[in-house]
């Protein structure tokens, strides 16, 4: 019985064994024929684009589009296996496998960027010695061609949940860029008090971060067209969280400034990136419209950041300090929130992957048709058409013209790294330099021209408004300011608060003044003697031209820019406070108007969100950005009659959702006009000039608050009405195939 049982096992595996063998030759077989007809395909396809350049490509695979996309029996044969390749079936170690295959990768027979002819040593070194000129005319026609099957392959990828997802992660980033703008106009009333600024540190804390985002969008958007969309959005966005993080920690005037600028120069890469990143996974009738959608996500951060000031900042008992050296209050944990969406970005990209038009513009056909395989097969899963299959089997890639420096393996690290920067660096100005060539040199310049004149009035303005209502404000309270003359006080204990006061040529003798605030209190050509003054908290408060004779300051924050031609004789400062002492009693309702304005402000662009993103497809890039530019300018004389605060406030969100049509345009028409080799080169370049324009602009508008306003609204309506006009000498990019 035993025997018999062996014997049959001996039989079932000996049947199993021929089974496998049979199996492996057929498959072999089948392999073979599936390369031999791929590499049919692929010869045809290549022939038809020498032959003529401006043919569509077709959506399926035959007898005329054999090269991009498979046959019908290869793609029956992927459908009878649940949509997977079986480019790594049926081979053996005899047969040649090109590096990819075994990943299901098909082959690229394009042999990055030649498009015809087999290789040899000849034929190699006739290539290496090819002109340079030859060479460019080649990769340019590279590109045409990528661009044309680029399009198509989005086309069958389609429009879903990849894109959505994408849509979503990418927002968080241009959030965290909105975010940055808001956070220290919010937090400089408060860390004026915290660090006892001057009016000049004040301007220098508020124009910082538009420096810091200058510097990089100039860098980042240099360095994503060489290291990739992906990989610098990430370094950028971390090192925005990591010295926004340290902003909120460190108690100087100095090393906050400076944690500020390059938490600035970090989130300046965002909006290059974001929309370049996000367009090429867009086909030509979606990108108008969901790059619009995407400007969204700038609006939103600023409501996020008037949210969050509104609900921490006033709090003061969110505070802690240890000692009178090192306090942490509300502000603070407001800048700490603040890095929350920039952290979220980091984490939600880290799931994403790079733009593939990049790696097949560098040559790196698998990785890109992997990344294309994704996005179709997302897409087609969420659909509910999972067995639909990715037809594509070959892609047009680039030639590269890079030129490769051999460090050696004898080479010091540190020399290899010198030479891969300073190549990195060459790469990056030539990259400038073609923006500037012949091709692309009246876009540039015109483009240069739109960007200044729309950021010099916009954030000119944006900046005004505020200034213009706290202004009316001061005017207001300043109207309220009670005045005492020539008054005697002796023997008087003063504990309550003393505020909006001026008083002048008074005599203070053997006064106490305890455990009080002072605000805006004002004491000219006064005499204190013998006064004893404890626990004082004081803002905007001034003595000139006082005398001060055998008087006592203890545990007060009455230091000495606060005597201006003071005498003191016999009078002693005995622990004085360090710092600062914040306290919003006074000011909460202050704080709260602040931010209630912003609020509006940035919510009032949603409107001209919806519509420029509605329309952007429908009317084209040029008519809305000209269209809404001039609006603009029209809507900038109706400040003439802003003359309390409600006005002020209703006409910024007027100007604000106006001209917000304008910058989504802007944006869209500045991504197609470019090359992707070049995109956000040039997006960073104009975006950093973008910042220039806005520094100037502030720095001009804010110089007339209170003196006139005629001269910031001609400042305005001029640069706008000029932007608009130069505006619709720019190509129209509606319809176009993204280069």
């Amino acid at each position: 019985m035993e025997d018999g049982y062996q014997n049959r096992t001996a039989f079932i595996k000996g049947a199993k064994d021929i089974a496998k063998e049979v199996k492996r030759q057929a498959s072999k077989k089948v392999g073979r024929t599936v390369d031999r007809m791929n590499d049919e395909y692929s010869r045809r396809s290549y022939s038809r684009f020498e032959e003529d350049d401006d043919d569509d490509y077709p959506a399926q695979g035959g007898q005329d589009g054999g090269g991009y996309y498979r046959g019908d029996s290869q793609a029956a044969n992927d459908d009878d296996e649940g949509g997977h390749s079986d480019s790594t079936e049926g081979h053996d170690e005899d047969d040649e496998i090109y590096e990819g295959e075994y990943q299901g990768i098909p082959r690229a027979d394009s042999g990055k960027g030649s498009l015809a002819g087999g290789p040899g040593s000849v034929a190699a070194g006739a290539q290496q010695f090819r002109d340079v000129g030859v060479s460019e005319a080649e990769r340019r026609k590279d590109q045409e061609e990528l661009a044309q099957q680029y399009e198509t392959i989005l086309q069958e990828c389609g429009h879903g949940k990849f894109q959505w997802t994408l849509y979503f992660v990418l927002g968080l980033a241009l959030m965290a860029d909105g975010v940055e703008i808001f956070v220290v106009g919010f937090v400089l009333p408060s860390a004026e008090k915290d660090m006892c600024l001057s009016e000049p540190n004040k301007s220098m804390l508020g124009l910082i971060v538009y420096f810091g985002m200058m510097v990089g969008a100039f860098l980042w958007g240099a360095l994503a067209d060489r290291i990739g969309r992906r990989q610098s959005l990430l370094i950028s966005l971390s090192i925005n969280s990591i010295f926004s993080f340290f902003s909120s920690f460190v108690q100087g005037y100095s090393t906050f400034l400076f944690c500020r600028l390059l938490s600035g120069v970090g989130i300046g890469g965002s909006i290059p990136i974001v929309f370049s990143y996000y367009s090429e996974f867009l086909s030509q009738e979606k990108r108008g419209e969901h790059l619009s959608w995407l400007c969204m996500f700038w609006m939103i951060g600023g409501i996020y950041a008037s949210a969050m000031a509104w609900a921490i900042i006033p709090h003061y008992g969110w505070s802690f300090q240890m000692g009178s050296a090192y306090q942490f209050h509300s502000w603070r944990v407001f800048v700490l929130v603040c890095a929350f969406p920039s952290v979220a970005a980091i984490a939600a990209l880290n799931a994403m992957p790079e733009s593939p038009r990049f790696y097949l513009e560098n040559g790196k056909h698998d990785e890109g048709w992997m990344i294309l395989k994704q996005v179709h097969d997302t897409n087609m899963r969420a659909k509910g058409h999972p067995e639909k299959v990715f037809t594509v089997t070959t892609i047009k890639t680039v030639k590269q013209m890079d030129e490769l420096v051999d460090t050696g393996t004898d080479t010091p690290v540190w020399q290899r790294y010198r030479l891969k920067i300073m190549s990195l660096s060459q790469q990056i100005r030539n990259n400038i330099i073609a923006c500037f060539t012949p091709e692309y040199k009246r876009t540039t310049f015109m483009l240069m021209a739109v960007w200044f004149t729309m950021s010099f009035s916009y954030y000119g303005l944006t900046v005004w408004f505020p200034d213009m209502i706290k202004y009316i404000q001061k005017q207001e309270y300043e109207s309220r300011t009670k005045t005492f003359s020539k008054e005697r006080v002796e023997h008087v204990t003063f504990n309550f608060t003393l505020e909006n006061q001026v008083h002048r040529q008074g005599h203070y003798f053997n006064d106490k003044f305890l455990n009080l605030k002072m605000k805006s209190m004002v004491f000219e050509d006064s005499v204190f003697e013998e006064c004893y003054f404890e626990d004082i908290t004081s803002t905007h408060t001034v003595f000139r031209n006082c005398t001060f004779i055998a008087s006592l300051f203890y545990n007060t924050d009455l230091f000495k820019y606060r005597f201006v031609d003071c005498k003191l004789v016999n009078s002693t400062f005995l622990h004085n406070k360090e710092g600062c002492m914040l306290d919003f009693s006074d000011d909460f309702n202050n704080a709260y108007m602040i931010y209630f304005v912003n609020f509006l402000g940035t919510l009032a662009v949603l409107p001209g969100n919806i519509v420029s993103a509605l329309l952007m497809d429908k009317i084209g890039r040029l008519r809305m950005l000209a269209g809404s530019s001039v609006i603009s300018c029209v809507s900038c004389f109706f400040l003439m009659f802003g003359n309390s605060e409600s006005g002020m406030i209703a006409l910024l969100c007027l100007f604000g959702g106006i001209s917000i049509a304008s910058w989504n345009a802007l944006d869209v028409i500045t991504v197609e006009l470019y090359p992707s080799d070049k995109r956000t080169t040039a997006f960073g370049f104009l975006n950093a000039l973008c910042k220039v324009a806005a520094v100037l602009g502030i720095s001009i508008f804010q110089s007339f608050v209170g003196i006139t306003k005629a001269v910031p609204i001609l400042f305005a309506a001029g640069a706008l009405a000029a932007g608009s006009f130069l505006a619709t000498k720019l190509p129209e990019t509606r319809g176009q195939v993204l280069q």
